[in-house]
């Protein structure tokens, strides 16, 4: 699991509603009430539930060890049967074969044809085995938010959902720009849409995607200062953009994409798709403050974070205080996080301020044509 070794991927929330009075009560009851069972509906295509995030097996949450610190940590179980269309396309003909046989080569209506795919979906299902998953949960009480390791939309929608039936608290994607006014944009991102809308044509034009348009000038501002980007309060901070880039333009069935690939991520290739109007959807970044680094790739529409390499730390593998070395991680995760919501904000000031367009946007241009 991500959270407890190894490379991380998440998405971050935050939570709506109000905790109860008895709380620790509660979240012990509703944890075990809706943890993972197998499911006695064998024709079932999906069954989801929680499980401890140490021990998947324990799903009784016998050890009561989700708690730490100010944290909740457990995993979501998900065991999905995959039916394949063609495999169903192929019974079904089957099955109308054999009913037309045994009706004298009669029409077969539509409610017929429609009861008979369900029959056989089910048979398929039940002699079918599930393929489990697990995706970790990583609640911090304290800030009200919360980061789960999957990207994939459906995990998500499982998620939310059994979240909020578990608990009665609501879960919202978490993006920096939620409700932010962009300059020049015509109207203020919608909060809670998560989704940006495309990019323009040039690197002056207004801010569709906020996201994306920030990982162009956060490339630009890294190299301006050789690997180095300057935080108010917090000093100078290590961004190097390596290896990979992904730059598209257009959303939807209009989207173009560019994928640039190499031991940096001074690519021409990639300056080239700027020039063409692309902006940054992903790239992997590296992360520098003091003597701790960082990598990650950064999904620029929805701000996630993808296989990020938090610093080493010499008694990793060692034996002994697991419960301190997963503090240490989440503190890790927590540090990196807050660098990249810092230098968003960072970007938010200069982009509503008169000096984007007096300033910024003709270093930007100078750079772009370098």
């Amino acid at each position: 699991m991500g959270l407890l070794k190894g490379t991380l991927t998440f998405a971050r929330y935050r939570i709506d509603g109000k905790h109860p009075a008895n709380f620790d009560t509660f979240i012990d009851a509703q944890l075990k009430k809706y943890a993972f069972r197998e499911s006695a509906a064998l024709g079932e295509e999906d069954n989801a539930g929680w499980t401890s995030l140490g021990n998947v097996l324990d799903t009784d949450f016998q050890k009561a060890d989700y708690a730490l610190g100010d944290f909740l940590l457990f995993s979501l179980r998900i065991d999905r049967k995959m039916l394949p269309s063609s495999l169903l396309k192929i019974r079904l003909l089957e099955g109308e074969k054999k009913l037309r046989a045994e009706s004298g080569g009669k029409r077969i209506y539509r409610e017929q044809r429609e009861a008979l795919k369900e029959q056989i979906r089910n048979t398929l299902l039940t002699g079918s085995h599930a393929v489990p998953s697990f995706h970790g949960v990583c609640w911090s009480v304290a800030k009200n938010t919360l980061l789960f390791s999957s990207l994939t939309e459906k995990a998500a929608e499982e998620f939310q959902d059994l979240f909020k039936h578990s608990f009665g608290l609501t879960l919202y994607p978490f993006i920096p720009w939620e409700g932010e006014p962009i300059a020049g944009a015509g109207k203020a991102v919608e909060k809670k849409a998560g989704t940006p809308r495309g990019a323009d044509k040039n690197v002056s034009a207004s801010a569709s995607s906020p996201g994306r348009e920030f990982l162009t000038w956060l490339w630009f501002k890294s190299e301006e200062r050789g690997g180095t980007v300057m935080i108010p309060g917090q000093g100078d901070t290590g961004v190097t953009f390596l290896r990979r880039l992904v730059l598209a333009s257009g959303d939807g069935d209009y989207s173009e994409s560019v994928v640039c690939q190499g031991l940096h991520a001074s690519l021409k290739e990639g300056k080239e798709a700027l020039r063409q109007g692309k902006k940054i959807k992903e790239a992997r970044i590296k992360l520098s403050q003091d003597t701790m680094d960082w990598e990650f790739t950064l999904k620029a529409d929805y701000f996630h974070f993808q296989s990020m390499k938090l610093p080493t730390s010499p008694d990793e593998e060692e034996e002994g205080d697991a419960a301190g070395r997963t503090l240490e991680r989440i503190y890790l995760v927590e540090t990196a996080v807050g660098i990249m919501d810092r230098l968003f904000e960072l970007f938010l000031a200069v982009r509503h301020s008169p000096a984007w367009v007096a300033e910024e946007l003709p270093r930007m241009e100078k750079w772009l044509h370098q």
